[in-house]
């Protein structure tokens, strides 16, 4: 969560999505039928589910034939992938809760713990393949029967590749960073297939049998590096930490706004809730605006930054009056309060 003053410079910010998720969510417009984006959801994670343990089959079937060290890794990594999607069926559903006396806010903030989890499990499959690999390595064991392997490994990874590019696509649309962070487990998963070919092929290609540990080692890598990118993120929507790119839309859907009505902003913060945003600032009004008259317009700024943002937004407003404003606070609007001594303060 931060504060944005309307008088503040933000800068050009750059902000970079990767498969790594060291990126902060990006809100996107959900469906206008919640009900009917629900129920696609949670089709969607089912069906990431049962796809789930019908590539686990096949890789432990591949394993099973060839004893390869990366093929291994795979393996070990859907396993995880089928535990995570698991959570995410259940986290799906509580996110899509309605708030209730004891989460009087919601239950969308589910969403970044079950990434957060997803992310832990997927560490742990990295640390495993790394080691079996370091182990296979060491003891030089030799793949073989890669003739059927391969075709195997292949077929997980073209249907991998579909399914983590519609659950990304349906998470986006929908604003469902659940659904969104499965998608990229997903196109991980079939990276992790693509590092598995490389090494069966160099081996089958060359006749050196070290080409297998050494993929499982880089898949490895980059499966530890995807989860604890994916933990990251996580920490970052618990933290409330803001995205730039909706800051800087805020300030000037703000900017805009006030302006056409001659009345100033400050103290504009927002977080992400997992499935929309919260958005809260002060306006200030001239002192002979009725509230009534305050009201109003607070009303159709908040309505027009729900237009655009999306209706899943939640935008609350604070009233002050600019000459009274000093006198009752001790600072002219717009301006940072000081802290007294004690730090006992409170924002107005």
């Amino acid at each position: 969560m931060v504060w944005i003053h309307q008088d503040q410079d933000l800068g050009p910010v750059a902000v970079c999505a990767n498969l790594c998720f060291d990126s902060l969510p990006t809100f996107h417009l959900p469906m206008s039928d919640p009900r009917s984006s629900q129920t696609l959801l949670r089709r969607a994670s089912w069906l990431s589910f049962w796809i789930g343990v019908v590539m686990l089959a096949l890789k432990a079937w591949a394993w099973w034939t060839t004893r390869s060290a990366a093929i291994l890794g795979d393996t070990a990594e859907s396993v995880v992938h089928v535990a995570a999607v698991g959570f995410v069926v259940y986290s799906l559903r509580l996110s899509q809760k309605p708030p209730d006396e004891t989460h009087p806010y919601g239950h969308a903030k589910i969403s970044f713990f079950s990434a957060g989890f997803e992310g832990g499990l997927i560490s742990i499959a990295g640390v495993f393949i790394l080691w079996r690999a370091i182990v296979q390595w060491i003891s030089g064991t030799v793949p073989h029967d890669l003739g059927t392997g391969i075709p195997l490994v292949t077929l997980a990874l073209l249907i991998n590749g579909w399914l983590g590019w519609h659950l990304v696509r349906l998470g986006r649309r929908n604003g469902s960073l659940i659904l969104e962070a499965n998608g990229k487990h997903v196109l991980t998963d079939a990276w992790t297939s693509i590092g598995v070919l490389a090494g069966l092929g160099l081996t089958l290609a060359t006749g050196w049998a070290g080409f297998d540990p050494l993929c499982a080692m880089l898949v490895g890598l980059n499966i530890l590096w995807s989860g604890v990118g994916l933990m990251w993120r996580s920490a970052n929507g618990l933290m409330d930490r803001a995205d730039p790119d909706m800051q800087n839309q805020l300030v000037a859907l703000l900017d805009e706004s006030t302006s056409r009505r001659e009345v100033s902003w400050h103290q504009m913060r927002h977080r992400h809730l997992g499935d929309g945003h919260w958005i809260d600032f002060h306006l200030v009004f001239p002192d002979e605006t009725s509230i009534r008259d305050a009201h109003a317009v607070a009303s159709e700024i908040e309505r027009e930054i729900r237009e655009v943002i999306g209706p899943s937004t939640i935008v609350t407003t604070h009233l002050e009056p600019a000459d009274d404003h000093e006198r009752i606070h001790g600072h002219p609007p717009g301006e940072m309060p000081l802290l007294d001594p004690d730090g006992d303060h409170h924002p107005d």
